[in-house]
């Protein structure tokens, strides 16, 4: 079967497509997209960067909550689906095989450090999403514990918004919000300890969580702990005080900042020069974490050292 028979809808990175009544297939593109746009220019391997971390990251952290992926070996999918020997290379180390989910309707961020928007609304209220901060803390300072800090789920092109926990729970209900709390807080401290270990920061994380529709078990999904999804910052570099160089995205939204753009669609061509500098952070930020090699996993598929 032609991937577009299947076709379901295109997110801002990933395609996604219908395998049977109980699977997805998820492809991870080279799109970048910031400040909920996506821009013109793609960073070349970035989807196969996504899928590998998210890969690791998603066998890292089952022990504590299950997770959507199945497989991610093309050979996997369905007679017919990939046949062709460029269709399988193509799909190669950036597809994901997954179990289908009632996707949650917020958007899952912890945050470790204060940073970004986060520290915006701390300047002016004190507060991260109406909890209360000590006083005095830097940009970029480790909070004295990790906080959930939900926001809405917008249409693309169109903004997230900030919300307090009270209305996650009137989004979802109040066990299913203290859940996904407990198990988001979790996954964070243990994915934060590993990636310390390698010399990079956890300062913010985004989760997606979904359920499954015939159990209704909670499920992390889509991506997991990537540059995309996350603000990875250097151990050795780091210093409270000022914004901190990173592994993510925040090079091109730096660069972007520098540019005559109202902040939507459609964004400005990137330069030669910060695609390049973004896939060069991501493929840092791979290798780093994983402790595999990048060019290995281009050519093998195998997320391992």
């Amino acid at each position: 079967m032609p991937l577009t028979d299947a076709y379901v809808r295109s997110g801002k990175v990933r395609d996604l497509f219908a395998i049977d009544d109980e699977r997805l297939l998820l492809v991870a593109s080279d799109r970048l997209s910031a400040f909920d746009v996506v821009l013109p220019t793609p960073i070349p391997d970035k989807g196969r960067i996504l899928t590998g971390l998210s890969r690791f990251w998603f066998a890292e952290t089952a022990r504590i909550v299950p997770n959507h992926l199945l497989s991610a070996d093309p050979a996997d999918l369905p007679p017919g689906w990939a046949d062709e020997e460029a269709e399988l290379a193509e799909l190669r180390g950036r597809m994901m095989l997954c179990r289908r989910a009632k996707v949650l309707p917020v958007e899952v961020i912890v945050r470790g450090y204060v940073a970004g928007s986060g520290w915006k609304e701390y300047q002016r209220t004190g507060m991260i999403c109406g909890i209360p901060l000590p006083a005095g803390l830097r940009e970029s300072e480790r909070l004295p514990e990790p906080i959930l800090t939900p926001s809405t789920k917008a249409e693309r092109g169109a903004h997230d918004e900030n919300i307090g926990f009270d209305q996650m729970v009137e989004l979802i209900g109040p066990e299913l919000a203290e859940h996904v709390r407990d198990i988001a807080l979790r996954v964070y401290a243990h994915a934060a300890a590993i990636a310390e270990r390698a010399g990079i920061i956890v300062a913010d994380t985004k989760f997606e969580f979904g359920t499954d529709p015939r159990t209704g078990q909670l499920l992390l999904i889509d991506e997991l702990l990537t540059p995309d999804s996350s603000r990875f910052w250097d151990v050795a570099a780091h210093e409270p005080g000022h914004p901190q160089p990173s592994y993510d995205k925040q090079f091109v939204r730096d660069w972007l900042e520098t540019q005559p753009w109202d902040k939507t669609a459609p964004g400005p061509e990137l330069p030669a020069e910060i695609v390049a500098g973004t896939r060069a952070r991501y493929v840092e930020a791979f290798e780093r974490i994983t402790g595999a090699s990048f060019a290995r996993y281009l050519q093998e598929d195998i997320v391992a050292p």
